[in-house]
């Protein structure tokens, strides 16, 4: 083999990347342990525990425990529980903001027929234009879009084609803005390792949370429009001496008895502490700064502890003021830690508290902390108008950027106005010239800069020594405001943790036991040395696909598992083709080198050939795919890419050394239980082809029949609606739970079937699933609880929701006919690009038409089974994304056979070119048999693990993939070859007519 030092030395460095990237994960693992030994069960204690160590650098002196969490290999909704929520943003809201809400019947049809077409679209700007042209024929797009706010961007005589590219532009910055916001809500709401991404359609964006326990709020967190406003400021020294008062009535009121306070006694004290003289402030000053210095002296926690209660709110807050008492000349009211900030706030709302302090200020956090280990927050003093509101709202912002000023050297950030913000920033700036104007969005301060001058015009620049990034965000933030753009929930998944957990245990139990089974089916066929030798190579496989997963920051999920399950029987696949070459070449009277070699060598074009075509179904998957399907592409993908790696190169490796240090002696690759297994086959397959022909035509037929009159179950995914899992306390009867529920769900379908045992069921209903309304949730709830409340045991509705209720999934109908579209083209891509290559590889036309029919052939038994059988089965049999990944999967696995196959054949043919081809081929078929039963066989195990321990979650798609191993090889041997062998049969008949023409 060549180039052995540089497999060498990339297999010693993909491990040291893979061992840094996957102990990332045992870091977590020894603080998450650490942290539950010290909470002993209690949530909370376990929740500051983690925060306290959040900003610590716990690995290599370098990385913090955050930075470690966002580093591991994280897990997925199916596995830790959590919320999966994929979002629309109106783009329909931002072309009639663009256009200043343009009255135009034509524009505002137009839009409306977009969006109703919106499903069929990923473009929804063409889609407009498309329809706008449709009613006028003669549009001119600057009459709408040339309005003030675009005034520089799109000029009364500019062309369509000029309006349509600034329109996106724009359209691009609205999303981005959108998403922007959304990851600053979601980084606030605390989830660990969230993802959140753009997807290709049009305003899509995906949300995962995994681990959320409120989806309620989650819901309402997403959904709600972003705020964008500028607040005039308080100085703090403006009004210290009432928060100092403030904080010496709610000492008098904590040390007070709450049943003998009156509201009388509480007026005397607001009466009595709003009489601070500059002596009686000067002299609190002093003595906060004293006592601050004390704090710090560990010997003296008594007198801390009475200062903290002679002072609570300073104890919590620890205001703007230097040692030396000097109030600060600025809105930073002071810092609190982040712990502390509910308490402040509560102390601040309090109606005794109100009365001190101005009628018209406003508290609000800034949204970054202050220091390194992001502990401490600062608390920014805002001053309403008489509404109670900014004198600015974001809406009239038209761009902002960031910027570098050279005169200081530093970030800014520019921004600019339409003609009525214009107007209000002028006098904004020019009544608050030395003071603070602050940006704040949804309730927290994002800046705020001194104004330094009056601002005309609405062009302004802002500073306040940003680093690049923090000026590009707070442009960000700005931009955010620019336009209103609606965002509603097109589908949702909500999975209880409990069933998270069941799905890992489960996950694991089937990867293990499929791992443990495929390695001693390795040593059982081929015995205990090439056994070992090829099992190291899984464990690398295993190893190499877990650590570039995890410098991927990817997420392991259930399907995921199942992925990376079944890339290890694509590599068993690998160490069956060359074992079984190297056996032939034992049997040719080759030494065992040689032997090996050979083996390895002409067993590397089939494998090539087979794991490209899986690498192509898996691409496909993963263009075409969402959430968990996105998920198993990638880990089959990265396990396809290391199981050729480890199979044709590292084990070799070890073969050759052993060769070289006479470890390695008489090797058969056999055992006594393989030893004549298959020597010598001789099948006649092609003469049993007629037989093979009807076979498939009933199959065909059968399935037609069934999908004509019964269809398919389609799942939610297809059809839109939502599925509730729920679990009782004893097994229960899905035809009695469907009549409790029918009366409640008059008018829409429902359905109901068991799901994960016998006292946990799926309900699924398309019940008002057009409708967006948020109550539609909860009156769904409420309509399964009484429907269900006879079989509860006398649960309240909330105890049925935390009890009973383990996963929500939602599918909107619009996002219900993408996947849709997206499945179809998937499967026709993956035949169209599978027959493509096989075209290309083997520049034959017949070879290329045998695969595309017996993968048809394959596709349509495996539907037309699920269609004839659903219902009958113990289990679903759904029509949803998982089966057409497992039809994508099926189709890359299938080819497998089909090119191992016409490899031989091409190998024999070029060896014996006169040769008959039924003879050349019926050989083929017959020389692969072993490796194709063996494979097979691998292959079936790995699945049957995987359907019989790996959950109700994936058991209808690893049901499917299983009936496609078996259907694949039986249109390999019967299908694929033949059809092949009849179109090079015709092919030269027509060369022998026109030979004999001549």
């Amino acid at each position: 083999m060549q180039n052995k030092g540089f497999i060498r030395v990339f297999a010693v460095l993909l491990t040291l990347v893979c061992l840094f990237y996957i102990s990332f994960s045992f870091v977590t693992r020894h603080y998450n342990n650490k942290a539950e030994e010290y909470a002993n069960g209690d949530n909370l204690k376990y929740k500051q525990y983690i925060d306290s160590i959040s900003t610590e650098k716990v690995y290599l002196g370098y990385y913090t425990f955050k930075q470690c969490r966002e580093m591991e290999i994280g897990l997925g909704l199916d596995l830790k529980g959590g919320m999966n929520v994929t979002l629309q943003i109106s783009v329909a809201d931002v072309l009639k903001s663009l256009s200043n809400n343009n009255t135009d019947v034509n524009f505002n049809k137009a839009l409306a027929n977009a969006t109703a077409n919106q499903a069929d679209n990923k473009d929804f700007l063409s889609a407009f234009v498309n329809e706008y042209k449709k009613l006028d024929p003669n549009i001119r797009l600057a009459a709408i879009f040339s309005t003030y706010q675009l005034k520089e961007k799109i000029t009364p005589n500019a062309t369509n084609d000029e309006v349509v590219a600034v329109l996106r532009n724009e359209l691009n910055s609205a999303i981005d803005n959108s998403f922007n916001v959304l990851r600053t809500r979601i980084d606030r709401f605390g989830v660990v390792a969230p993802n959140i991404q753009r997807l290709e359609k049009d305003g899509r964006i995906l949300v995962e949370l995994p681990g959320v326990k409120e989806p309620e709020r989650v819901r309402k967190l997403l959904q709600g429009s972003a705020n964008l406003e500028f607040w005039e400021t308080y100085n703090l020294n403006e009004f210290f001496n009432k928060l100092a008062s403030a904080n010496d009535l709610l000492a008098r009121l904590e040390n007070q008895s709450e049943d003998t306070v009156s509201d009388a006694d509480s007026t005397v004290v607001v009466a009595d502490s709003t009489e601070v003289t500059s002596d009686a402030t000067t002299a609190l000053k002093d003595s906060l700064a004293q006592k601050i210095k004390e704090m710090n002296k560990t010997d003296e926690q008594q007198s801390i502890n009475a200062w903290k209660k002679q002072n609570p709110l300073f104890a919590r807050l620890n205001p703007n003021v230097s040692p030396e008492g000097a109030i600060g000349n600025g809105p930073a009211v002071g810092i609190a830690h982040v712990n502390d900030t509910a308490a402040v706030n509560k102390y601040l709302a309090m109606r005794q508290v109100r009365e001190l302090l101005p009628a018209n200020i406003v508290f609000k956090w800034t949204v970054k902390p202050v220091d390194e280990k992001e502990q401490y927050f600062q608390l920014v003093a805002l001053k309403a108008t008489n509404g109670g509101r900014p004198p600015l709202e974001g809406d009239v912002i038209t761009d902002a950027r960031e910027d570098f000023d050279r005169m200081t050297n530093s970030a800014v950030v520019s921004m600019s106005m339409n003609a009525e913000g214009s107007k209000i920033w002028e006098q904004l700036t020019r009544e608050n010239i030395g003071r603070c104007v602050a940006i704040v969005l949804d309730d927290q301060v994002y800046s705020f800069p001194v104004v330094n001058t009056e601002i005309s015009g609405g062009n302004s620049q802002i500073s306040g020594n940003f680093t690049p990034e923090e000026a590009k965000d707070l442009a960000n933030v700005l931009k955010s405001g620019k336009m209103a753009a609606s965002v509603k929930i097109v589908q949702e998944d909500i999975i209880g943790p409990s069933l998270g957990q069941e799905a890992i245990q489960s996950g694991i139990i089937s990867f293990i036991f499929a791992l443990v089974l495929l390695m001693i089916y390795m040593i059982s066929m081929y015995g205990v040395v090439p056994g070992l030798v090829a099992n190291l190579g899984l464990v690398l496989n295993l190893f190499f696909t877990m650590g570039i997963l995890a410098s991927f920051q990817a997420v392991l999920t259930l399907s995921g598992i199942a992925g990376l399950v079944l890339s290890l029987g694509i590599a068993v696949d690998a160490n069956v083709l060359i074992y079984e070459r190297a056996k032939e070449e034992l049997r040719l009277g080759k030494n065992l080198k040689n032997a090996i070699s050979d083996g390895y060598k002409n067993a590397f074009s089939a494998i090539f050939d087979s794991n490209l075509t899986s690498l192509i179904t898996g691409v496909i998957l993963f263009f075409f795919g969402t959430g968990p399907i996105k998920g198993f592409a990638t880990t089959l993908m990265i396990g396809i890419a290391m199981s050729f790696f480890t199979a044709v190169f590292l084990t070799r490796l070890i073969y050759e050394r052993g060769l070289e240090k006479n470890w390695f002696k008489n090797l058969t690759f056999t055992t006594s239980l393989t030893k004549n297994w298959l020597t010598h086959p001789n099948f006649n397959f092609l003469g049993a082809r007629k037989t093979g022909y009807i076979i498939c035509a009933v199959l065909i037929v059968v399935g037609v029949v069934s999908l004509s009159l019964k269809g398919l179950s389609k799942g939610i995914d297809f059809s839109g609606g939502r599925n509730y899992v729920v679990r009782f306390q004893e097994p229960v009867n899905t035809q009695e739970i469907a009549n409790l529920l029918k009366p409640n769900f008059e008018g829409s379908s429902l359905s109901v079937i068991t799901i994960g045992g016998e006292n946990q069921v799926r309900i699924s209903t398309n019940y008002r699933i057009a409708e967006n309304d948020d109550a539609i949730d909860q009156e769904i709830e409420t309509k399964l609880y009484e429907g269900l409340s006879t079989m509860l045991g006398g649960k309240t509705q909330e105890q049925f929701k935390a009890d009973n209720i383990m996963s929500i999934q939602k599918v909107g109908p619009s996002i219900a006919e993408d996947i849709t579209t997206g499945a179809i083209w998937a499967v026709i891509f993956s035949l169209i690009a599978i027959a493509l290559y096989i075209l290309l590889r083997f520049r034959d036309i017949s070879f290329s038409a045998g695969t595309l029919i017996s993968l048809a052939f394959d596709t349509t038994v495996i539907i037309s089974f699920y269609s004839l059988f659903y219902g009958l089965l113990p289990f679903s049999m759904e029509i949803d994304q998982s089966f057409i990944a497992a039809i994508l999967t099926v189709i890359g696995y299938s080819v497998n056979d089909k090119v191992v196959v016409f490899d031989r054949v091409r190998e024999v043919s070029g060896l014996y070119p006169k040769r008959d081809k039924f003879l050349v081929i019926n050989e083929a078929l017959n020389s692969t048999l072993a490796r194709t039963i063996s494979t097979s066989f691998s292959t079936a195990i790995v699945l049957l693990c995987i359907f019989i321990l790996g959950g109700d979650t994936i058991r209808s798609f690893t049901f499917a993939m299983l009936l496609g191993v078996v259907v694949g090889t039986f249109s390999s041997l019967f299908v694929a070859v033949p059809v092949a062998y009849e179109i090079m049969g015709r092919k030269q008949k027509k060369a022998q007519l026109a030979e004999a023409s001549k």
